[in-house]
């Protein structure tokens, strides 16, 4: 099973994915790019901002995709 594979059982099983446990999982570093993908196959994936505060105080912002439903 290659790396597009094992995220989109991860939304399938889990329904969300962040590129951080994209990256740590399963070694994907273009998490964006296998979202892009997975969306022109039909898979309704949104994405929400989730911002955050670092331990320095600096705010930043990053992405979890989030599985809606699948049309195939």
């Amino acid at each position: 099973m290659n790396k597009s594979q094992l995220v989109k059982e991860h939304l399938l099983k889990h329904g969300s994915i962040t590129s951080w446990e994209a990256i740590n999982l399963y070694g994907e570093t273009r998490l964006s790019d296998v979202i892009l993908r997975l969306r022109q196959k039909g898979y309704d994936i949104r994405t929400i901002m989730v911002e955050f505060t670092d331990r320095y105080g600096n705010k930043g912002k990053y992405a979890n995709y989030v599985l809606k439903g699948e049309t195939n």
